[in-house]
């Protein structure tokens, strides 16, 4: 396989279109109106500082960019582009009062500029400010309605809303001007699997591959894609692309892969290699490119459900699909017995997912979130975090008592050993959930409004994990009516006998 010698790593998921807001884009500073001839001079070193510092900005380079436009605004006060630009800077930097209120002080001078708008659309959304978002995609649409990238923004404002079918007119719309769009693509297929269309949607759902974030991801692969043909006599590569829990979601496929292909092999990242390997139909995980042996075909994991025509009835349903080594088991039973309270409760929780997934800021949570479960009595909290959250460092108390084991949680096997020595988990919509689902072992879901797709919608049960039970917010950002509902359902459980 031709192939750079790097790590096989699980790439960060693609950006859930309907739910994950985007950060604003530079603002289109070409679009301005020409100056006054007397201030030309002046205005060009304005218009040549800003796209210097448009290009800092898209080099990621945020304090520079911040500086340049600084300095002009220092010059010229209130000037329109600058400070719509530095409002894009600071959304980046997650200065997200400061961005909007930057970039409202644009529009009042200079309103018709639908760039500023559509940007000031996603940092509403990021405020959970949705029907402000919806107004403001709209006029972007209103002044530039042949760019279909307006029309997404839109779109994604209205998903926020929960207007799913006005949501797919502006996805429809977007790709009636750019037939190709593939977030407008994705973004129809993530509604279409949240309602159970499964079909149409995993047709829609392989856009997720043509997002420019997606790409790069994988090197060049020396072998075709598969499209699901039997091949009794050849090897099949299956890459575990996206998220973990997208990897652990979907690698129950890969009996069914083995059934097709007379060797599966597993590319992935060494995190999830340990629980990988104990699939059934699993030759051998590799984790790096340069280890992989040659293949006829190659697949990525989350193509899967899409190959092989899954709906709702037809979801692969035998759990557990990993299994643990019992020496891991035994020692984590060892550790909980000595460190955790006889007779309570064995309760796992994880409030934080990878600060880097586009919607982090909206499915995680702040351990001071969770204190009303710490007055829950008889029950022992065992953080599964696998890096505690530097800044819920200062309040470990929320949770009494609370067993941090983040030191020992090296890889999945490990956290699935830990997970099965619990008696339930609860945690935010991240690889824990789906760990314990692939387990069978009980656990609950706190899920941000709007959820990913493959939660579906206004469920509390998941026919992917049979073990799960869904707590959903009722109002996008507010996490106190799910705690409360989980403080409920604890009290319900029986406690371990002493």
């Amino acid at each position: 396989m031709s192939a750079p010698t790097t790590p096989v790593a699980t790439p960060p998921a693609p950006p859930p279109a309907a739910a994950a807001p985007a950060v604003p884009a530079p603002p289109g500073l070409a679009a301005q109106p020409p100056p006054p001839a007397s201030t030309a001079e002046r205005s060009k070193a304005i218009l040549e500082q800003l796209q210097r510092a448009e290009q800092a900005m898209l080099a990621k380079r945020l304090g520079e960019a911040a500086g340049i436009c600084q300095d002009v605004l220092e010059a010229v006060p209130d000037h329109p582009p600058a400070l719509a630009l530095l409002g894009a800077i600071l959304g980046h930097r997650g200065d997200l009062a400061r961005a909007t209120s930057l970039i409202e002080r644009a529009l009042a001078k200079q309103p018709n500029v639908a760039s500023w708008h559509t940007n000031l659309s996603g940092l509403y959304r990021l405020l959970y400010r949705f029907d402000d978002a919806v107004a403001a995609a709209r006029e972007a649409v209103r002044l530039q309605p042949a760019i279909a990238r307006f029309q997404v923004n839109l779109g994604k404002a209205l998903m926020d809303r929960g207007e799913r079918d006005a949501a797919i007119d502006a996805f429809l719309a977007a790709l009636a001007r750019e037939p190709a769009h593939p977030e407008a693509h994705l973004a129809i297929g993530q509604i279409l699997l949240a309602r159970g269309e499964m079909k149409p949607g995993w047709v829609e759902y392989e856009w997720r591959n043509q997002l420019e974030q997606a790409k790069g991801m994988l090197p060049k692969m020396a072998a075709p894609a598969w499209n699901g043909m039997r091949l009794p006599d050849d090897r099949i590569l299956l890459v575990g692309d996206q998220g973990y829990g997208d990897t652990l979601q979907f690698s129950r496929y890969i009996p069914e892969v083995a059934a097709r292909c007379r060797e599966v092999v597993v590319g992935c990242s060494p995190d999830i290699a340990p629980l990988l390997r104990t699939i059934r139909g699993v030759a051998a995980c590799h984790t790096r490119w340069d280890q992989i042996p040659p293949h006829k075909v190659f697949c990525l994991m989350s193509s899967l459900p899409g190959i092989f025509a899954t709906d709702l009835p037809t979801i692969p349903a035998p759990i557990p699909y990993f299994s643990v080594d019992p020496p891991l088991i035994r020692a984590w039973q060892t550790r909980f017995e000595r460190d955790l309270p006889r007779g309570a409760l064995r309760v796992g929780v994880a409030w934080a997912g990878r600060t880097t997934h586009p919607n982090d800021r909206r499915r995680s949570m702040r351990l001071a979130d969770l204190a009303p479960l710490g007055k829950v009595a008889g029950v022992a909290f065992v953080s599964l975090q696998q890096k505690f959250p530097p800044r819920d460092r200062a309040t470990p108390n929320v949770l009494p008592g609370l067993l941090d084991v983040s030191e020992a949680l090296t890889n999945f096997a490990e956290t699935a050993a830990a997970i099965i020595n619990l008696d339930l988990v609860i945690c935010v919509d991240t690889s824990v959930g789906h760990l314990a689902g692939a387990l069978g072992k009980p656990a609950w879901l706190m899920l941000p409004t709007p959820s990913d797709w493959r939660w579906l919608l206004d469920r509390s049960d998941s026919p992917w994990y049979p073990s799960l039970r869904l707590f959903r917010q009722s109002r996008a950002g507010d996490w106190s009516e799910v705690t409360a509902a989980i403080v409920q359902a604890l009290e319900a459980l029986p406690r371990r006998a002493k």
